[in-house]
């Protein structure tokens, strides 16, 4: 999953920084944690896509790449856009 989530937000907006961080282990017995982890996921990303845009606009753009995943197997997702 954290290829996946690699792979489809580099495609979507070029990083420039780009860190994907499974976060899973922190969540051990709480809501939407499963054996094996890969459901809780933090991403620091910088883009100069994300520029223009609210911090709101961002993270629905971010959301919007990952939906598939969100709808499925990410139960969590943390959000953090620096500056490119």
């Amino acid at each position: 999953m954290k290829q996946t989530i690699t792979d489809k937000l580099t495609a979507a907006f070029a990083p420039s920084h780009l860190n994907v961080i499974d976060e899973s282990e922190n969540h051990r017995g709480h809501g939407g944690w499963r054996e094996g982890g890969e459901t809780h996921f933090r991403v620091q990303i910088a883009a100069d896509a994300f520029q223009s845009m609210s911090r709101v606009g961002q993270h629905r753009a971010i959301n919007e790449v990952l939906a598939d995943e969100l709808a499925s197997s990410v139960h969590a997702l943390a959000i953090e856009v620096k500056k490119a």
